[in-house]
């Protein structure tokens, strides 16, 4: 069972604020890597106060992010490893929710991109 966007902050030790509390729940209900831009229209808060707490959440461990091919920051909440497809046509993002059993000896991995042509874009 996932955690409470409360139970989150709480074991971060971290102020439970409206903005957060409303960016965890953004978070929890994605299925996608989100942006800003795919944010800015459901947001009560401001530009410079989202990235405020992003930056918080990513330094806390609770947040993950990546660039994609334009440049666009995407975020989602800290999980397993798990791969990302990026269309290097239209900058769909999508999770790869399949196992990924990649090893380079000693190494952890933390993410996998995968860039391709999704089918909608080669339909």
């Amino acid at each position: 069972m996932p955690l409470s966007v409360e139970k989150i902050i709480e074991e971060k030790n971290l102020k439970l604020t409206t903005a957060r509390k409303e960016l965890l729940e953004l978070f929890s209900k994605a299925t996608t890597p989100l942006s800003y831009e795919d944010l800015k229209n459901s947001l009560t808060m401001d530009k410079a106060t989202f990235y405020r707490n992003i930056s918080k959440f990513e330094e806390e461990g609770i947040v993950d992010s990546f660039e994609s091919n334009d440049k666009k920051r995407y975020f989602e909440l800290k999980k397993a490893c798990h791969g990302h497809f990026l269309c290097v046509k239209c900058n769909k993002v999508e999770c790869i929710n399949q196992p990924l059993n990649i090893s380079l000896g000693d190494c952890q991995i933390d993410s996998v991109m995968v860039k391709g042509i999704c089918k909608e874009c080669i339909g």
